[in-house]
C-alpha cells in the first residue's frame, strides 16, 4: 500500500500545465503590472543600447506601448545611460559611477528647475542593464517613489550557474525535465528557433537577477564536450547569452588529452599535454572570444585528475590556468574530494587543500561546497572558509533539491544560504563571516565568485515546482548582494510571481521562510545527516546497507545508532574534526553542552537520555522535532488553500498537489526514522505527539524506481 502511494505521488511530478499560467514567465510577469497611469512621461536615452531596448520591450509588455523618446528635459522623465553619454554627463554623478564599477549602477531621483527625473546610470553598459532590471523590479514590487537613491555593485565578480547537464540531454540531479542546452543527440545536433527563443528567455531571467555566467555541462564531464561539434553548439549558445552579459563556461574532463586528443598521458607537467591544452583553449577562444573558463572536478568519485600522475591539485589547476591566462579565462577547481576509508569524510577536503594554500595561480579559484559533506539539509559551514587565506574560495550551493524532496517539496533555500553566508568563521576575529571571507572584504583577492547548481530543465515552469523558481531567484539575488535577507528576497519574488496583495504575500512569505527549517525537522533534525535512500536520495533509509558499497555513502556511517546512543563523534575524543575550526567555534562545537542543538549530532555521539537545552532527553527531543516538522507541513497546506482566490487555478492546483506529497512524505520520514531508531533507544514515542501510521517492516521494503528522473 505504502509503495503504491509513493509511486502515485511521484507521478505527479510529471503533471505540468500547458496554458498561459503555467509559470513559464517566472518572476518576469511584466504584463501583469498595474498600468493605469504611466510612471514616466518619456525616456531620454540612446535607443541603440541593449539595456534601453530591453527596457522598452518590457515597458511595452507592461503598458501596451513604448515609452516616448525625448531629448529635452520634461517632468517625470526617465534618463538612462552610461557615464559617457551626454544625458548623464551633466548630472554630476560621474565619481559615484566610477566607484560602482562596470557592473554597478545608480538609480536616483534628481530635481532641477521644478522638474523631477529618474536616472538609471552606470559606468558601463553591463551595469546599465542590471540597473534597468532593478528599476523594473521596484516597479513590479510597488517600491518605486520620487526619492530614489540607490547605489549598488555586486558582492561577487563571477556569479555562475552550474548546470549538471549531460550531452545526451539528461540532467544529473535534475527534476524539471531534460536539458535546455543539449536537447539533441550527436546524430541530430540541429539548433531550432525554439532553442534560440528558450536560451534568450533563460538569459533574460538570469540577467534580471544579476547572474553573469553559465557552466553548460555536468561536472562529471565527458571528453566529447571539447570536440569541434559540441564547441560549435557552445558558440551558438554563447551568442544568445552574450547580450545579457552572460559568459559561458565548460566543465572539462581532466583526461581529455588522452581520451579526445590521443596522447599517451594527461600528466599536467608533460610538455605535450600543456601544448594540447593551450591549442584547445586557443580553438575555443577563436569560436567564443568572451569564453569564461573551465570548471574542474578531478580526483573525486572516480574521475581522473592530476593525482593519477603523482601531481597535486595545484599542478593540475595551474596548467589549465596558464593556458587560459592570455585570454582572460579562469579555472574553478572543485574541492569536493574524499577518499574512501581514509578518515572522517567531513575532514578530507580541508586536509587535502590546506597544504596547497598559496600555490595556485591568480586566475584559479577553489570552489567549495557550503558544508563539509554534500549539500545536506543542514551542515555547519566547511572549515575551508576562512582557513585558506592565500587562495580565493568560491562558495558552491545547490539550487536543485537533490537531498530535499526533489521538485515535490516546497523548500525555500534562501534561509539555508543566508545562514551559511552569515556564519562566523572567526578567522580574523569576531565578524569574519563566510560572506566576508569570500567577497574580498577580509582577503583582498583578485577574483571573487559564487556558484549555484541549477534546477532548470525543459518543464514548462523551468523548475518542476512553482516555488522552486524562488530558489533560482534567491541564488541570483544573494550572489549579487550577499547581505540581503531571505524575507526581502521572498517578498520580492512573491509580488513579482503571484500577487502583491498583503493578504496573500504575508502568509505565503511566512510559509516560505519556515519551509527549510520544517524540512530539516521532518528529515534530519539535531545535526543528523545523510539518512537518505541509496542512489537517488529520495525518502528515508536510515537502515540502508548495500553490499560492496562505500561505507561513507551509507547512512549508518553517519548516525551510528546503537543502544548506547546516536550521532557522529567529531569532538577531540572522536575524529577531531572540530580542530579544523577557529576558536571559539572549535571549543563550542567540542562540548556537547555548548554545541548548538542544530549541530549536536553532527559533532557528538550522545546517549539517548542526554539532557538537551530544552530540558528533554535526546530521544524525546528527536521525537518532538520530527513531529513538529509534520505539523508544519500541514500548516503549509492550510495556508496555501486559503490563498486560492489570489492564484490562477493551474498554478494553485500544481502547488496544492505538491504540498500533499510533501505532507505525506513528512509522515513517511518521521515514521521511518523514529521507528528505526526506537529499536536502539528502547523508549516509547511520547504519547502527546502523533502516533506512527506505518509499520517499520513495511517501510523497510520500499524500493523506489526513480530511473525516469534525470
Amino acid at each position: 500500500m505504502m509503495r503504491n502511494l509513493i509511486a502515485f505521488t511521484l507521478m505527479l511530478l510529471m503533471v505540468i500545465g500547458v496554458n498561459a499560467e503555467n509559470g513559464h514567465q517566472l518572476w518576469l510577469r511584466f504584463d501583469r503590472l498595474e498600468a493605469e497611469s504611466p510612471v514616466f512621461s518619456g525616456i531620454n536615452a540612446d535607443k541603440s543600447k541593449f539595456a534601453v531596448k530591453e527596457f522598452q520591450q518590457i515597458w511595452k509588455e507592461k503598458t501596451g506601448k513604448l515609452l516616448p523618446v525625448v531629448s529635452g528635459q520634461i517632468d517625470n522623465q526617465l534618463i538612462v545611460g552610461t557615464r559617457k553619454d551626454k544625458n548623464i554627463l551633466s548630472l554630476g554623478i560621474d565619481k559615484e559611477l566610477v566607484r560602482q564599477g562596470k557592473e554597478g549602477y545608480v538609480i536616483k531621483t534628481i530635481s532641477k528647475q521644478n522638474k523631477t527625473f529618474t536616472v538609471v546610470a552606470s559606468a558601463d553598459e553591463k551595469g546599465l542593464l542590471y540597473g534597468v532590471y532593478h528599476l523594473l523590479r521596484i516597479l513590479q514590487t510597488g517600491e518605486f517613489n520620487k526619492a530614489l537613491n540607490i547605489s549598488e555593485k555586486p558582492s561577487y565578480s563571477v556569479r555562475v550557474l552550474n548546470h549538471w547537464d549531460n550531452l545526451d540531454g539528461t540532467i544529473e540531479r535534475g527534476y524539471a525535465g531534460r536539458s535546455i542546452f543539449w536537447r539533441y543527440s550527436e546524430e541530430h545536433p540541429t539548433i531550432t528557433d525554439k532553442d534560440i527563443s528558450l536560451w534568450r528567455e533563460y538569459a533574460r531571467a538570469n540577467a534580471s537577477i544579476g547572474i553573469n555566467g553559465s557552466v553548460l555541462n555536468n561536472v562529471n564531464a565527458s571528453p566529447k564536450m571539447l570536440s569541434e561539434e559540441y564547441l560549435l553548439k557552445v558558440k551558438a549558445i554563447a551568442s544568445e547569452l552574450r547580450p545579457y552579459n552572460i559568459k559561458v563556461y565548460l566543465s572539462i574532463n581532466f583526461s581529455s588529452p588522452t581520451n579526445l586528443g590521443g596522447l599517451k598521458t594527461s600528466d599536467p607537467l608533460n610538455p605535450e599535454v600543456k601544448m594540447w591544452w593551450a591549442k584547445k583553449v586557443n580553438e575555443i577562444y577563436k569560436l567564443i572570444p568572451d569564453f569564461g573558463g573551465f570548471l574542474v572536478k578531478a580526483n573525486s568519485e572516480g574521475l581522473p585528475g592530476p593525482q593519477d600522475f603523482g601531481r597535486t591539485h595545484a599542478d593540475g589547476a595551474n596548467m589549465l590556468a596558464d593556458a587560459l591566462k592570455p585570454h582572460g579565462g579562469i579555472v574553478m577547481w572543485r574541492a569536493f574530494v574524499y577518499d574512501a576509508g581514509k578518515d572522517d569524510r567531513a575532514k578530507l577536503a580541508y586536509k587535502e587543500f590546506m597544504p596547497l594554500d598559496g600555490q595556485f595561480r591568480d586566475n584559479v579559484i577553489i570552489q567549495v561546497k557550503n558544508g563539509p559533506i554534500d549539500f545536506q539539509p543542514r551542515e555547519p559551514f566547511s572549515p575551508l572558509f576562512g582557513a585558506m587565506k592565500k587562495t580565493p574560495l568560491m562558495p558552491e550551493v545547490q539550487i536543485t533539491q537533490e537531498y530535499l524532496g526533489f521538485s515535490n517539496h516546497l523548500v525555500f533555500l534562501s534561509t539555508m544560504w543566508e545562514e551559511f553566508l552569515e556564519s562566523d568563521t572567526y578567522c580574523n576575529g569576531k565578524g569574519s563571516t563566510v560572506a566576508k571571507t569570500t567577497d574580498g572584504t577580509i582577503f583582498k583577492q583578485k577574483l571573487t565568485a559564487i556558484a549555484g547548481v541549477a534546477n532548470i530543465g525543459l518543464d514548462a515552469n523551468w523548475c518542476g515546482h512553482q516555488f522552486a523558481q524562488a530558489n533560482w531567484y534567491a541564488f541570483g539575488r544573494l550572489a549579487w548582494n550577499n547581505s540581503l535577507t531571505s524575507a526581502k528576497i521572498a517578498d520580492e519574488w512573491i509580488k513579482q510571481t503571484f500577487s502583491s496583495d498583503a493578504k496573500f504575500v504575508e502568509p505565503v512569505k511566512s510559509m516560505m521562510l519556515e519551509s527549510r527549517e520544517a524540512t530539516v525537522n521532518y528529515m534530519m533534525p539535531l545535526g543528523l545527516h545523510h539518512l537518505f535512500a541509496y542512489g537517488h536520495h529520495y525518502g528515508p533509509e536510515p537502515w540502508c546497507d548495500v553490499a560492496g558499497a562505500r561505507q561513507d555513502w551509507m547512512p549508518k556511517y553517519y548516525h551510528n545508532a546503537s543502544v548506547k546512543g546516536i550521532g557522529f563523534d567529531r569532538s577531540t575524543t572522536g575524529s577531531n574534526a572540530v580542530l579544523q575550526y577557529f576558536s571559539p567555534l572549535k571549543e563550542d562545537f567540542n562540548d556537547a553542552n555548548t554545541c548548538p542543538d542544530k549541530y549536536i549530532l553532527w559533532f557528538h555521539f550522545l546517549p539517548w537520555d542526554f539532557k538537551m537545552k530544552s530540558g528533554r532527553i535526546l530521544w524525546d527531543e528527536l521525537c518532538y522535532t520530527y513531529d513538529k516538522g509534520v505539523q508544519q507541513t500541514r500548516e503549509f497546506q492550510k495556508n496555501w488553500d486559503k490563498a486560492e482566490r489570489f492564484v490562477d487555478p493551474e498554478r494553485f492546483t500544481q502547488v496544492q498537489n505538491r504540498l500533499r506529497i510533501q505532507a505525506h512524505d513528512a509522515v513517511w520520514w518521521k515514521d521511518a526514522c523514529l521507528l528505526y531508531f526506537q529499536q536502539f533507544s528502547k523508549r516509547p514515542i511520547p504519547y502527546d505527539i502523533e502516533r506512527p501510521v506505518y509499520k517499520l517492516d513495511d517501510l523497510m521494503k520500499i524500493k523506489l524506481d526513480l530511473t525516469h528522473h534525470n
